[in-house]
């Protein structure tokens, strides 16, 4: 981020899902953050990030959740009247499953925002079907489900760092396991289970798809390089259209059974391909390897 193009950062999503910390990771960074501010501010606070003496300064995060009435209905026209400042403008939405987040609030024994008196299952599902508009036009996604605090710092001074000085779109590539879920946070998921099996290979089996014998098994074999050939090829041309549209990220998962071998492999040997050849931002992380 260049210290003359001045940026906000909306952080939103799932209650219990680790936006204060993301919030706290933000300030860490050197933005001004500000972590509930009612409706009616709105306009002002704009008003000091976009006016000529900067009192804000260059970077500034805005946390907003649905303790903030009607959020989810004033969003349209707080969306649009975010598109048309001169700010670089990032929507942030954090999410966990709602089986974590059921734990999460289990174990603080805290109630959830939304229905205070009420369950808490009843709560997230209120809450996760109130923030689906938002949630599709959120520019970064960032699923905690499987990251602890230090990860989830991690994870967002990567993001932070992909998008200094830069407007390029960054390509986030998580391998995993079906066996364990759909990655909620994905853009686009491919199914690998097709390919050679090193599972079923005993010298394999205790491997990972990082090791170089597991590999060129999976990515080696006929039907592993005419994928890789293929998943290129289409990416190559989806990428610039992403682009195109103003898309900061974009999240491919690659799937299969258990998420350690076939999966790995193949999310490796894209991120060396659009890291290396296609001169892109990637992120890459492994899901479900460990399991």
């Amino acid at each position: 981020m260049n210290p003359s193009h001045r940026t906000l950062i909306i952080v939103t999503g799932m209650s219990g899902a680790g936006k204060s910390q993301v919030i706290r990771t933000l300030e860490d960074a050197g933005f001004y953050c500000v972590e509930r501010l009612p409706l009616e501010l709105f306009s002002k606070f704009l008003e000091l990030i976009e006016g000529a003496g900067g009192e804000l300064g260059p970077l500034v995060a805005l946390g907003l959740d649905l303790r903030e009435e009607k959020l989810d209905e004033r969003f349209p026209t707080l969306y649009d009247v975010l598109k048309k400042s001169p700010l670089d403008v990032r929507i942030l939405f954090v999410e966990a499953s709602d089986d974590v987040l059921l734990r999460r609030f289990s174990e603080t024994r805290r109630p959830h925002p939304l229905t205070p008196k009420g369950s808490v299952e009843e709560g997230i599902q209120l809450e996760r079907a109130r923030l689906e508009l938002i949630r599709e036009r959120s520019d970064w996604i960032v699923d905690t489900s499987s990251l602890t605090i230090h990860q989830l710092k991690t994870v967002i001074e990567e993001g932070l760092a992909s998008l200094a000085g830069s407007r390029k779109l960054t390509v986030n590539l998580t391998s995993f396991g079906f066996a364990y879920g759909l990655p909620p946070e994905a853009t686009l998921v491919f199914d690998v289970r097709f390919l050679p099996n090193p599972h079923f290979i005993p010298e394999l089996r205790p491997l990972n798809g990082e090791d170089p014998a597991v590999f060129d098994f999976v990515c080696g074999s006929p039907e592993g390089k005419e994928f890789l050939e293929r998943i290129e090829s289409f990416l190559r041309y989806l990428v610039p259209r992403y682009q195109k549209e103003g898309k900061a990220y974009l999240t491919v998962a690659i799937g299969c059974t258990g998420g350690r071998h076939r999966s790995v492999a193949v999310a490796r040997r894209l991120y060396d391909i659009f890291r290396e050849e296609c001169g892109l931002l990637v992120n890459l992380h492994h899901r479900d390897r460990a399991r």
